[in-house]
Parts: structure tokens; sequence; C-alpha cells
């Protein structure tokens, strides 16, 4: 019997934070749920604890196995870049209370494994996410990019799980 895992992908941010749930079971990818945290209210360490307080809520409702968040580049704006590293860390640390692997992988590593390209544009991803999960519509573009980093994670474990079968059938020959 193939099991199911749980995957919330987060989509940090210091105003919205996008959030994506998907259920794996083998290859196929099955939506759950998305959506986005707002938290354009407050000073900033108001902002952070909203997005503490409802990456944990969403974390219990959930109960997912694997967490997948993008991680900080920087573009310009080194200033930007560390309000998206605090809202990060405030997002990781909300998982911390549950039993829940983090992964991180970059912006350019989640639109090569969603659209073939580290280039991709929003709309891209936009487009092979509901694709990839027969959605209805088109998620939301930070939602869409949480889910985006929870595809990842399953298209990367497939992979590292192929891997390693094949160096087992290779070292058995």
């Amino acid at each position: 019997m193939i099991e199911r895992l749980r995957v919330l992908g987060i989509d940090p941010g210091s105003r919205i934070t996008g959030f994506g749930v998907i259920d794996f079971t083998g290859d196929a990818a099955a939506f759950v749920a998305s959506g986005a945290v707002a938290s354009t209210e407050g000073s900033f360490a108001d902002r952070l604890r909203i997005i503490f307080k409802s990456v944990s809520q969403i974390v219990a409702e959930y109960q997912p196995a694997v967490v997948a968040i993008e991680s900080v580049f920087v573009n310009r704006n080194a200033g930007s870049a560390l309000k998206l590293g605090h809202a990060r860390s405030a997002a990781i640390c909300a998982t911390f209370t549950h039993d829940v692997t983090v992964v991180e992988y970059s912006p350019r590593e989640i639109k090569q494994a969603v659209v073939g390209t580290g280039a991709a544009t929003k709309e891209q991803i936009q487009h092979m996410v509901k694709s990839m999960l027969k959605l209805d519509g088109d998620p939301a573009p930070d939602a869409a990019d949480a889910l985006a980093a929870a595809i990842c994670y399953g298209h990367q474990r497939r992979l590292r799980e192929r891997l390693a079968s094949r160096e087992f059938l290779v070292r058995r020959r």
C-alpha cells in the first residue's frame, strides 16, 4: 500500500504569505487547500506575530509531514530582503511545536521543478500549478508560489526515491 504524504508549501512575505497544501500518493499529487495570510496592518513586529500565529494554525489544522518553504533571494534592496528573511523565520519558527520536516528551496529551484525553467514568470507558475493539480481556476499568485514549493518537494522526493532504488538494484548485481 502506498502511503499518503502531506506537504505544506509556504511562500513567505512580510505583507502576504502564501500557503498551499498537497497530498502526494505515489506519483499523484492532490490539491487540499491554499490561501494567503495578509499581514498588512500594524508594526513590523505585529505583522511577524500574525505570520507566526497563522502558520502555526495552518500546520495544526492540516498536519503536514513536510513544510517546503522558499528561501530568501537578495535582489537590489537589502532592506526588503532582510524583512523577507524575518517573515520567513517567523513562518519556520511556527512549525517548531509540530513534528514536521522543514526543507528549503530557492525560487529558481521551485520554478525549474514546476515550469522547467528557473526564469519562469508568476503567470507561468500559476498556469502550471493549475494544470498539474487540475484546478478549476488560477490560484492567487502567492498561493500558486506556495503550491509550487510543495510540488518541488514532491518532484525531488520521487527523484531521490527512484535514484535510491536504482542504486540498490545496481549494487545487487
